[in-house]
């Protein structure tokens, strides 16, 4: 694609783009549905970079979360062999990717709002393109967003054990916001309009961030509320992620993490592709 594309001109039947005239026939399949999704991926990064105030705004939750637990009540949480600020970062890292990902609920629900989806329905363009596309653009928003968070925690005293251990966990980490990405899709399709999604991803999600080995230990909730935190995707992932940046023994809790992310892409992937077909 040119770098002078438009919204305009991706949102334009495929035959009357300028300088593009497009073909079902002799397509390769596989071909097809990759060229299509990057050409929708684009066409969102470039939604995404003219609203950069949804941009700043997104940075600027995490960075919060980062202040205040780092000076005003990570003096009260003590945590056995390892400095606060360490234990901290991998909650963070994973709230930013996992509470990002509602920009695809949004974003979704905008395009069934405006018809650009019944457009994109009418053309000779892979069908899975629209939701892969989602997917690969908040790729593209996670690794801007885990690169933002990893500097403002170098800044205020993280220090991970290896680069090899932090790029790990980076990986992980877009894994994970793949999979919730999947999920997000799934609300967007289902509610129908960009404020219920907001509210229904974060009724899951919420708990479940908060809920978890984020931001003080599961040793030291009610034992009811332990059982839930110690066995539930995000604290599986925050665990992971923790052992890769700091060095700590890998044992079972890579495998898990890997384990609940395979599972939530599987099963919301599917629902959400299933709901699309289905959508009128």
């Amino acid at each position: 694609m040119s770098t002078g594309t438009t919204i305009a001109d991706l949102d334009r039947p495929a035959r009357d783009r300028p300088g593009r005239a497009v073909t079902e026939e002799y397509r390769p399949l596989l071909g097809w549905a990759v060229t299509d999704a990057l050409t929708v991926t684009w066409r969102n990064l470039v939604g995404q970079l003219r609203q950069p105030q949804i941009l700043v705004f997104a940075a600027i939750q995490p960075i919060m979360f980062t202040l205040l637990f780092r000076y005003v009540f990570g003096g009260a949480i003590s945590v056995p062999g390892v400095d606060y600020v360490d234990y901290l970062m991998a909650g963070v890292f994973v709230q930013t990717v996992v509470f990002g990902g509602i920009a695809t609920a949004v974003g979704l629900t905008e395009d069934l709002a405006s018809g650009v989806v019944d457009r994109f329905r009418s053309l000779p363009m892979a069908r899975s393109a629209v939701l892969t596309g989602r997917v690969l653009a908040d790729v593209a928003r996670n690794l801007l967003s885990i690169t933002l968070m990893v500097a403002v925690g170098l800044a205020v005293g993280f220090r991970p054990d290896s680069v090899g251990g932090l790029l790990a966990a980076v990986g992980l980490l877009l894994l994970l916001g793949i999979a919730f990405s999947w999920y997000y899709a799934l609300v967007g399709l289902v509610v129908g309009n960009a404020e219920a999604a907001q509210a229904a991803g974060f009724l899951v999600i919420f708990p479940l961030t908060f809920a978890s080995s984020a931001f003080v230990p599961t040793g030291s909730m009610p034992d009811w509320l332990q059982a839930f935190a110690d066995n539930q995707p995000i604290t599986a992932a925050i665990d992971a992620i923790r052992a890769l940046v700091l060095g700590q023994p890998l044992g079972e809790v890579v495998p898990v993490a890997l384990a609940w992310i395979a599972a939530i892409t599987v099963v919301m992937a599917a629902l959400a592709i299933t709901r699309y077909r289905r959508a009128r």
